[in-house]
């Protein structure tokens, strides 16, 4: 596993080593050990699966409080994974990353707590995240996939979006953000 640091402190770009034949192949997508020692040490207490069609926009999402450290892969299909930092305090608030995670390049994306969380399908499309928190409804936040202050260079798409997300307010509006600790 190769362990790739982003522009965003403790977001991280994972690389499994993938072992093929004409069986097919194997990799581990997790292992605590090699986790731990890449300063990413979580406890996973849920683990979701999205399908999402071609062209679908999800996010920006948080949690706060009961923040989530979400670990992301894709199954089948292609996205536009983003995360963005949101802790007031950060030296990097408002600032964003993005990545292609797809079931070809098998790469995964580890989002710490205090960041939005966002992905474009790409193609039509199948997402795993283990995540470090359970899901709590009163604790859902959301941020305008949009919002002009963030500049986030999305793919040229019309996106298919839920009514909570088309509703998102911009950052500066947002009612409640995590702390950076």
């Amino acid at each position: 596993m190769k362990f790739i640091p982003s522009d965003l402190p403790g977001v991280t770009v994972i690389e499994p080593t993938v072992f093929g034949d004409q069986r097919g192949f194997f990799m581990e997508t997790f292992h605590a050990g090699k986790f731990a020692a890449a300063g990413i040490d979580p406890v996973f207490v849920q683990q979701n699966h999205s399908r999402s069609a071609a062209g679908t926009l999800r996010g920006l999402h948080f949690q706060e409080p009961r923040g989530q450290g979400k670990l992301v892969r894709v199954i089948a299909g292609a996205i536009l994974d983003v995360a963005v930092d949101v802790r007031r305090g950060s030296p990097a608030f408002g600032r964003w990353m993005a990545i292609e995670l797809s079931a070809e390049n098998r790469r995964q994306l580890w989002i710490p707590a205090g960041f939005a969380h966002g992905f474009a399908a790409l193609s039509d499309c199948e997402v795993l995240y283990s995540c470090t928190e359970l899901y709590a409804p009163e604790c859902e936040r959301t941020i305008a996939w949009n919002d002009p202050d963030l500049a986030i260079d999305w793919p040229a798409i019309q996106p298919i979006l839920s009514p909570r997300d088309a509703a998102a307010p911009r950052l500066r509006d947002a009612p409640i953000l995590p702390e950076m600790v």
